[in-house]
């Protein structure tokens, strides 16, 4: 966790003694000391630069700056402004936090009286008597600050409620979909007739009018709008490291359920597919070179798990000889990575979102997901997964060592008809009768047109599975598609596996 920078500001030859209290509980308090970074121009060394660029420039790089003001101006420029007014012009104008302390004094200089009207404009000061008094009014503000921006909290952070959101502005469709399929995959007890209320508040998602950040990640028009950092970054290089130009590079938004479908569809038509022939059946098997529960798997975890508080994104990176997801997120206290790869009990960081993604189906259960990737990539002969802990949590799952070209098991006669990938057989399954584009985005809830061209209508397409109502026009405003002869087979096909 990266700590947050605190720039001191004040008369220097007026406040040593406070300056100092405040640098030492800053960095040796237990709670404090994880969180924030003091500065001090006394512990600069010696530099070829004048103190005025070296103000300026750490104000620049801090988050939080406290300007400590008492009786005295300060030295003067030539400009006729201290260093400590400069400092809070330079902080103001950055929109940097600022925090104002005065010292109740007599006799005050002019022009300290001038800049303390000037800090009570724009933010609220406090006053003190004391180091002490001051010491204490620090701990406050800063402890203050770190529950605003959800640092801390008495509540996971999935289950704080929102300070501006209502449930106006959560999707009345996506809720009644979500109950319709976790009544049928997980026996939850409303469906889709459901009253989106009675769904949202059995699932601790709100509370009167006002809803949680879970309920936004998860069933928000626009969740970014909330959380910015709420993504997932995915990258597919050719050889072993990362390196530039990314030949296919994608960043996926949306709800948590629209974002873990777009990153494993962006993984699994990357990577290597065996397929079988119709001798145990209609259906083909198939096999891809990493297990696909095993890599839902991976996608979900950092998707449920992360640290939506963080600056830091959700990546997903494919490299030749091996599948990395890092999300900016910490293990529970008190589980080791040593017991992922064994049964554990499951400590979600976000446990609304765990929960919801449990019921919909998404992840099969609670607290064997890292065991049960360890296990099904050991099965087809794939090395065991590795996971880290460092500024970032990290999964790893290596593809075939020796030659990534040679498949896992042996290769077999090729089938009759070709196996289509997950993202085409979900298109097969929602298309009824002649559907325009976005009925059918909406239909399979994908927000990205990019994702859903290149993943599902294309290669539908080129396989002769869907067609275009108006070829000779394909940009056409009246353009519909509809399935083939081949794709109405397909789709009786898929529908009896399912059955």
């Amino acid at each position: 966790m990266q700590k947050r920078k605190v720039f001191i500001s004040s008369v220097q030859s007026e406040f040593s003694a406070e300056r100092q209290v405040l640098y030492d509980y800053l960095t040796t308090d237990a709670l404090l000391g994880r969180f924030f970074e003091p500065f001090l121009f006394e512990n600069v060394p010696a530099l070829n630069a004048p103190p005025s660029a070296v103000f300026l420039n750490e104000v620049e790089n801090s988050d939080i700056y406290i300007g400590i003001f008492g009786k005295n101006y300060g030295f003067e420029d030539a400009e006729g402004q201290s260093p400590t007014e400069r400092e809070f012009d330079f902080a103001t104008k950055e929109n940097k936090t600022r925090f104002v302390y005065i010292k109740r004094v007599e006799n005050r200089d002019e022009k300290e009286n001038l800049l303390i009207k000037k800090a009570e404009n724009v933010i609220v000061r406090r006053s003190f008597d004391t180091s002490e008094q001051l010491k204490t009014g620090v701990y406050a503000s800063l402890v203050n600050y770190l529950f605003e921006n959800e640092s801390i909290r008495t509540t996971p952070f999935d289950a704080t409620l929102h300070s501006e959101a209502t449930i106006n502005d959560l999707n009345e469709e996506r809720i009644r979909k979500f109950a319709e399929v976790a009544h049928r995959k997980r026996s939850f007890p409303f469906d889709y007739d459901s009253p989106i209320v009675d769904v949202l508040t059995h699932l601790n998602l709100i509370k009167g009018d006002r809803v949680t950040n879970a309920a936004l990640l998860l069933f928000a028009d626009k969740p970014q709008r909330y959380f910015i950092t709420s993504e997932v970054k995915c990258a597919h290089f050719h050889g072993f490291s990362v390196s530039k130009p990314i030949p296919s590079y994608q960043v996926f938004k949306g709800t948590v359920f629209e974002m873990i479908n777009a990153a494993v569809d962006f993984v699994l038509s990357k990577i290597n597919l065996y397929v079988g022939d119709r001798s145990k059946g209609v259906i083909v098997d198939t096999i891809y070179e990493l297990p696909m529960q095993a890599v839902t798997e991976a996608i979900v975890n950092a998707v449920a798990h992360r640290d939506y508080t963080s600056n830091g994104s959700v990546q997903v990176m494919l490299f030749a000889d091996r599948l990395e997801v890092a999300n900016p997120g910490r293990l529970p206290v008190g589980l080791t990575i040593e017991q992922l790869y064994v049964a554990h009990n499951s400590i979600p960081a976000n446990p609304l979102l765990a929960e919801a993604l449990y019921l919909y189906g998404t992840i099969e259960r609670m607290g064997t997901g890292t065991e049960d990737m360890a296990k099904r990539c050991v099965a087809i002969g794939l090395k065991l997964p590795l996971y880290s802990q460092s500024t970032e949590f990290r999964t790893i799952l290596y593809r075939n060592n020796d030659n990534n070209d040679v498949p896992v098991t042996p290769p077999v006669t090729p089938p009759v008809t070709p196996p289509v990938t997950p993202p085409v057989a979900k298109l097969i399954d929602i298309f009824e009768n002649e559907m325009g584009r976005q009925e059918i985005q909406i239909k399979l809830e994908l927000a990205d047109k990019k994702h859903f061209l290149q993943s599902y209508l294309q290669p539908a397409i080129e396989q002769k599975i869907i067609e275009m109502t108006i070829p000779d026009k394909p940009n056409s405003r009246l353009q519909k598609y509809r399935l083939t002869e081949k794709g109405i087979e397909l789709k009786k096909i898929l529908q009896k596996n399912n059955s």
